[in-house]
């Protein structure tokens, strides 16, 4: 039997060469894919290739592919079928894009970022508040491709209404668009007004006199704030661009839809900064307050410094072990000297005690 080679004599084990990385089927990352014509979703499961297939082949409809966290190589396999720009596909993958509306020929390509509220007992034991993820929606003559990142920023629930609207889904692919940035602004207004109890309460904290309230307290509501409002208001322009008739994509219909959509996210960007600016406020209050709080028990350690201070000096006096001092001969003198330090001592208590520093 060959005996097992012996690395223990001090020389190096040949490198292992590491194992290839199996790619995942593209299938695994498409969450839903489906062919509208006439605004009614044609039967059957189509892959995203035959989809596009069938669309182009009756001229007529397009399709919608919704894809959940791809990776390169799944997302390539789409950009090859829809003809989607490597940019495109870079963004698509990598995510953390801030709100934007890139064109590039004949397609759109939106990114928006969704939020959701994550539930506490109280603002004071929260370490999170707001949860972001993604949506790039790529909208072209004959479809639409939607990639998410993130397990809140499902769309299920956009593609079955806008199903039960098939005059809608007539429209063509800029409805589809439309309808998600509908429903991402609509949460954003669900979201800030959950926030705004957030707010309050921590408004009610830090103004009630029997409460001290923590600073990091404030700091991790504001911090929240700061990552909702880079979520949305970026938003703003992508959404002033999809408004205005410049570029000719758009169909006007739809345009007007954007401006409701866009009127939302004007009153939640104004939220926004109403609340940046009350926390803002509550960080002063709650300084001040601490400001306080420490003069007062900095006052209250200085007059029992000082009411200590009578028998230290004294006795430090009397421990000078000098023969002449006086009354060292007397019987009283150590009562007397007793007698005077409790009382100074007391009367010391009394006067800070009536100026409110005891």
């Amino acid at each position: 039997m060959p005996s097992l080679p012996n690395w223990s004599n001090g020389k190096s084990a040949p490198a292992t060469t590491p194992a290839p990385r199996i790619p995942v089927p593209t299938a695994r990352a498409i969450v839903d894919c489906a062919v509208y014509v006439d605004g009614k979703r044609l039967p059957g499961k189509f892959t995203h290739n035959a989809a596009l297939a069938e669309v182009r082949r009756r001229g007529n409809g397009f399709v919608w592919v919704g894809i959940h966290a791809p990776d390169e190589s799944q997302m390539q396999y789409v950009a090859q079928t829809f003809g989607l720009h490597e940019l495109m596909v870079e963004d698509a993958v990598h995510a953390h894009e801030r709100p934007k509306l890139e064109r590039y020929d004949d397609v759109m390509f939106l990114v928006l970022r969704t939020v959701v509220y994550v539930p506490h007992e109280s603002v004071e034991t929260a370490n999170e508040i707001v949860e972001t993820g993604e949506i790039m929606v790529f909208v072209g003559p004959d479809f639409v491709v939607t990639v998410r990142h993130g397990d809140h920023s499902e769309l299920a629930s956009v593609r079955k209404a806008l199903e039960q609207l098939p005059e809608r889904l007539a429209m063509g692919p800029w409805s589809v668009l439309h309808a998600i940035t509908d429903h991402v602004v609509d949460t954003y207004l669900s979201v800030t007004q959950l926030v705004e109890q957030d707010v309050d309460s921590m408004e009610e904290l830090v103004f009630n006199p029997r409460n001290t309230v923590a600073v990091e307290h404030i700091y991790l509501l504001k911090r929240e704030i700061v990552e909702l409002r880079r979520s949305v208001t970026p938003l703003g322009m992508p959404l002033l661009q999809l408004t205005q008739p410049a570029g000719g994509l758009v169909p006007k219909e739809i345009r007007r839809y954007f401006r409701d959509v866009r009127d939302h996210h004007t009153i939640v960007s104004e939220r926004i900064s109403e609340y940046d600016e009350v926390l803002s406020s509550l960080v002063d209050a709650a300084l001040a307050k601490i400001a306080v709080q420490q003069n007062t028990d900095m006052r209250k350690i200085s007059a029992w410094v000082a009411i200590a201070a009578v028998p230290t000096g004294i006795a430090g006096i009397y421990g000078m072990n000098f023969e002449n001092m006086p009354e060292l001969g007397s019987q009283y003198g150590y009562p007397m000297v007793m007698v005077f330090i409790a009382s100074v001592c007391v009367g010391l208590f009394f006067l800070f005690r009536r100026n409110n520093w005891l």
